[in-house]
């Protein structure tokens, strides 16, 4: 199954495809293996994901998005504020791949390192300091620091791929990103396409 779920925008006024990044690192993934759209907003990965295949848990604090998928035998919805302190609504729980776009609360960065199954994929893509010069965000409550997702994640996971800089697509805006797995043995990725 290839075919990815298509959706009405609603009130969600982000992109609806899903970024590059993470569809070049998306194949990474365990097959069918559960995946979990962090902070999903319209759900664009998660529904990627679920259009190849897997089961996936959408989580936001605000999940009216993807209502859509309510009631599909391989989606979970999941509405959560993570900033508001209490026990995490994925305390506990592995999946296959983790996805997280667009969304930086640092306290969650070492349980997201632990959610991640063995064999697993994280990907993780948000902006950096130095995009305050460009667009919102501009607190740096809400920019990562060059090199911390490295420090947040590269002690746990073997890092596949990581990025940090000025990008022009579609508009200006400084991103960091990264892809890392939960192995012990290397991992073979396909070139940029």
């Amino acid at each position: 199954m290839n075919s990815e779920p298509t959706y009405d925008k609603g009130r969600h006024l982000g992109p609806t495809t899903p970024s590059s990044w993470v569809t070049r690192f998306a194949p990474l993934a365990p097959a069918d293996g559960l995946v979990l759209d962090l902070a999903c907003g319209g759900g664009r990965h998660g529904r990627h994901f679920l259009g190849h295949g897997h089961a996936v848990v959408f989580l936001d604090r605000d999940v009216s998005d993807v209502q859509d998928l309510a009631g599909h035998a391989n989606v979970e919805i999941i509405e959560a504020d993570l900033e508001g302190g209490g026990t995490l609504p994925f305390a506990g729980r592995l999946f296959a791949a983790i996805v997280v776009t667009n969304y930086l609360w640092r306290p969650i960065l070492p349980l997201l390192a632990d959610a991640v199954a063995e064999g697993g994929l994280l990907i993780y893509e948000t902006f950096g300091l130095g995009n305050e010069e460009y667009s919102r965000p501009r607190n740096p409550d809400h920019l990562l620091r060059p090199g911390e997702l490295l420090d947040a994640f590269g002690k746990d996971l073997q890092v596949v791929a990581y990025e940090h800089g000025l990008r022009h697509d579609p508009k200006p805006r400084v991103i960091q990103r990264i892809a890392a797995v939960n192995a012990n043995a290397p991992v073979a990725i396909e070139p940029n396409s």
